[in-house]
């Protein structure tokens, strides 16, 4: 046993005491150490509204003062390969297919998916345009296999997507639950950022009703704020919603990374929502914009893969919460080379489409431009309306309306390939109207006539149905609601249009089921159904050409 004297005792206290003071030291300095974390940074890079554009569209984009051809799916996967950094994240704010080119829409957009999954992403918030070939089609897409009529056209089979389509607001009738995840939660090391992906609650006023009868469209305010607490409950504050619904700037060319004067329903859509939002990914209106609206960063990236929106995040370690944002609108220009293996997909699918896509169907004398004049009247329009017409003359047809929405690309003199001046080929005039509708024609009377009319202004929106020639009327823009249009100035081959007088009106299958909120058509009786509507342009071209512009007046506006 060993005895140590008192001044022994005494050193050891104090020796335990200066190691205790030591130890704490230590651990406090690793307190202070933790506390100093360094800031996380995230990057988001996202496009909306792609329709299954492959190979680019014909449009361009400004750039420095000059037009810029720009798009292409290899191309916009090069660029997401290039400004990806350790921390990113690639998501889409819906119409990734459907209104899709040939070589996409041919084989049920399966290429597109396909080119999607190659360019890495990972999330796709359901937009209207998903829905156009029904529920059931849309979740074959994710799931992956053969379509149930077409089979597998490539020979190879198609196993879906590979990233998640996100649906917070889209509800089966039968159990109430959401037809896709609502919502995803990306980790980026100890940061969790959470994303609610939904569409616009009018999304059945814009396709086709036959194929969404199983399920229905929810508010997407109500949406965003439910998943927004349960982000919270699970202590998440970075919050990111993907919605397919968007705003209209006064110009988006001027500078796309601002956002003059805008409307639309995304500003109360981003007012209403939580404070907890940090950034709205939005589509739908095919504009670009990056704003600030109520406390959110909001952006767009116009459509068909023209731009791609870079947002980048700096979260606070500790909290969670976002320390600052910004965001840039990068155009897809079509230098350098594209991504390769992305490449072999269109490779692959122009190949097969091509001498369906290539064939000449008829000649332009010039123009057939999709811009509206001070009546709301186009020269593509006035077209189709009159091809319309004219392929359903057999079932009686007197007038013909085509919805503008309908209508995704104009008819250019000037060729894009080989065909030559003036050449039309099948695929332009599929790109032009590329929803497969038929044509419908049925009964109403001047009454129902003078009411399908009026609907173009209803709530204060403007939708002017493209009349066939001979068919004419006025419209009052100061004019009450209900009584825009002068019934005396309603007239068909220059005779006056009689209430109770029965007219065969022809329109496509998506307005005769009441598409773009024209219900009182659901109601035209003796119905009578006709060629599909590209095919009706076909049969047009191949009498008429060269096609010219019509300049004879159908619409007048007034104050």
């Amino acid at each position: 046993m060993k005895i140590y004297s008192p001044l022994f005792t005494g050193l050891m206290l104090l020796s335990l005491v200066s190691c205790s003071t030591r130890a704490k030291k230590i651990t406090d300095e690793k307190e202070v150490v933790e506390v100093k974390k360094e800031q996380v940074q995230i990057r988001i890079l996202a496009f909306n509204d792609f329709h299954g554009n492959l190979e680019g569209p014909s449009g361009s984009v400004m750039v420095e003062g000059k037009r810029v051809k720009a798009g292409g799916a290899d191309f916009l996967a090069a660029k997401i390969k290039e400004r990806r950094t350790e921390n990113t994240m690639v998501v889409s704010a819906g119409d990734l297919i459907g209104a899709s080119p040939l070589i996409s829409a041919v084989f049920h957009d399966e290429p597109t998916i396909e080119a999607a999954n190659l360019m890495g992403l990972e999330l796709n918030a359901v937009g209207n345009h998903e829905f156009d070939e029904g529920v059931d089609e849309l979740k074959r897409m994710q799931k992956g296999g053969c379509h149930p009529t077409d089979g597998c056209q490539d020979g190879d089979g198609f196993s879906g997507a590979t990233f998640k389509f996100l649906a917070a607001n889209v509800f089966e009738k039968s159990n109430g639950e959401t037809i896709f995840a609502s919502t995803a939660i990306k980790k980026f090391g100890d940061i969790s950022v959470g994303i609610v992906g939904l569409t616009l609650e009018g999304t059945p006023s814009v396709v086709s009703s036959e194929g969404i009868q199983s399920v229905r469209f929810g508010d997407e305010v109500e949406a965003i704020n439910k998943a927004v607490s349960e982000f919270q409950a699970q202590g998440i504050e970075t919050i990111v919603v993907l919605v397919h619904e968007g705003g209209f700037p006064t110009s988006d060319q001027a500078d796309r990374n601002q956002c003059p004067g805008i409307s639309g329903p995304i500003l109360e859509i981003a007012k209403n929502s939580s404070d907890a939002v940090d950034v709205f990914i939005t589509g739908h209106t095919h504009k670009a914009y990056i704003c600030e609206m109520d406390g959110k960063l909001v952006t767009a990236a116009k459509s068909y893969g023209r731009l791609l929106t870079e947002i980048d995040l700096v979260i606070d370690p500790i909290t969670g919460d976002v320390l600052s944002r910004e965001a840039n609108n990068i155009v897809i220009d079509r230098q350098g080379i594209g991504q390769e293996n992305v490449k072999q997909v269109i490779s692959k699918y122009r190949a097969i489409v091509s001498p369906i896509a290539n064939k000449p169907i008829g000649k332009i004398a010039s123009d057939f431009k999709r811009d509206y004049d001070e009546n709301g009247i186009s020269p593509l329009g006035r077209l189709i309306a009159d091809v319309q017409l004219e392929g359903t003359q057999s079932a009686g047809a007197q007038i013909a309306f085509m919805n503008p929405g309908g209508i995704r690309a104009p008819l250019n003199f000037i060729a894009s390939g080989v065909e030559g001046e003036g050449v039309v080929t099948y695929s332009e005039a599929h790109t032009s109207q590329p929803f497969g509708n038929s044509l419908v024609t049925m009964t109403l009377t001047g009454a129902q006539l003078k009411l399908l009319l009026e609907a173009q202004f209803r709530d204060k929106k403007i939708t002017i149905l493209q009349p066939s020639s001979g068919f004419i009327y006025t419209w009052s823009q100061s004019a009450p609601f209900g009584t825009k249009v002068d019934p005396a100035s309603m007239k068909l081959g220059g005779i006056t249009i009689e209430r109770m007088k029965e007219y065969r009106i022809t329109v496509n299958s998506f307005l005769a089921d009441g598409g773009d909120g024209f219900k009182l058509l659901k109601h035209g009786t003796k119905r009578v159904g006709g060629p599909i509507d590209v095919e009706a342009l076909v049969n047009y071209f191949s009498i008429h050409s060269p096609v010219k512009v019509s300049t004879d007046v159908r619409v007048l506006k007034k104050k």
